[in-house]
């Protein structure tokens, strides 16, 4: 019985849960945000389901192909392929089995074009992220954040079956919070991302250049989040704190470029966490209570 519950746990550490727990999160904020009552229960309840096993199958394509480069950083070390705990074809039939899950219960049970831009994302993380960008230009995550910026657009595509603006809106939220938010954490780890090779910002530019470019897209950050008030999409709830949030944001970016602490690195990153889903939980609390 232990055994099969480890085996469990390690196919299940493959799906990156956190990680995909934050990318269902602001797919179902989109369902909500597409609608001015209640959502019909099919595309939240498949539309939710087909996204997290979309976002699943991705994250375990990730580890497979970066399980050589895994097994040498110490943050990724520990992580079911490197170990040795799940073989690389088991994991791959793993993958495809939730891809197809995924796009079968999309295609059958919410509709065709949340199929097709979940697909293309799935794609464009797994395939043309991990094998392509990652390593060929430091802006790899500037360009691969696109895919990691679909979630919500998914999430109202599914609901509504087209693309409305403030979806788009959500998808530049995401888009320029993820340098930020990534760049710190390579900050932190910049000599792990050079011991395998991989042109991080930070590693081909310099922690200090990569720094000011922190603070730099969360300045633009402020800006892009106050969008949605801006264009009558929400109120003064979500502006309020959105403007909370921002604030500590910049305050973390700032001080990590004047002090050029590697520990306020790894402190803006995990504040970079909350700081998305307290915004998400802004716009849908400003949805409702406004």
């Amino acid at each position: 019985m232990n055994s099969k519950f480890e085996t469990f746990r390690h196919y299940y550490e493959l799906t990156k849960p956190r990680v995909v727990a934050l990318i269902v999160f602001t797919a179902v904020v989109g369902m909500l945000l597409a609608v001015p009552g209640r959502v019909p229960w099919q595309p939240l309840v498949f539309g939710s389901l087909g996204i997290w096993l979309a976002a699943a199958s991705a994250a375990a394509i990730n580890h497979i192909l970066d399980r050589r480069a895994d097994a040498i950083m110490a943050r990724t070390k520990n992580r079911p392929l490197p170990k040795g705990k799940v073989a690389t074809r088991p994991a791959l039939v793993f993958a495809v089995i939730l891809g197809i899950l995924s796009m079968t219960i999309l295609v059958c049970l919410v509709n065709s074009l949340t199929a097709v831009l979940t697909f293309l994302s799935l794609i464009g993380y797994a395939i043309v992220y991990t094998i392509y960008l990652k390593r060929a230009t430091p802006q790899n995550i500037v360009v691969g954040g696109a895919a990691g910026a679909m979630p919500p657009v998914l999430g109202w595509v599914a609901v509504t079956g087209d693309i409305h603006p403030y979806s788009l809106l959500l998808f530049l939220i995401i888009f320029i919070w993820t340098p930020p938010h990534f760049w710190a954490l390579a900050v932190n780890r910049r000599r792990e991302y050079s011991d395998v090779d991989i042109p991080m910002l930070p590693v081909t530019h310099g922690a200090e250049f990569t720094r000011l470019q922190i603070t730099l897209y969360t300045a633009l950050l402020f800006v892009v989040t106050l969008l949605p008030w801006l264009t009558g999409m929400s109120g003064w709830i979500y502006l309020l704190a959105v403007a909370f949030l921002n604030l500590r944001f910049l305050y973390l970016a700032v001080k990590l470029q004047l002090t050029a602490d590697d520990t306020i690195a790894i402190k803006t990153f995990v504040f970079s966490i909350s700081y998305l889903m307290f915004l998400f939980s802004a716009l849908l609390i400003d949805h409702y209570f406004q």
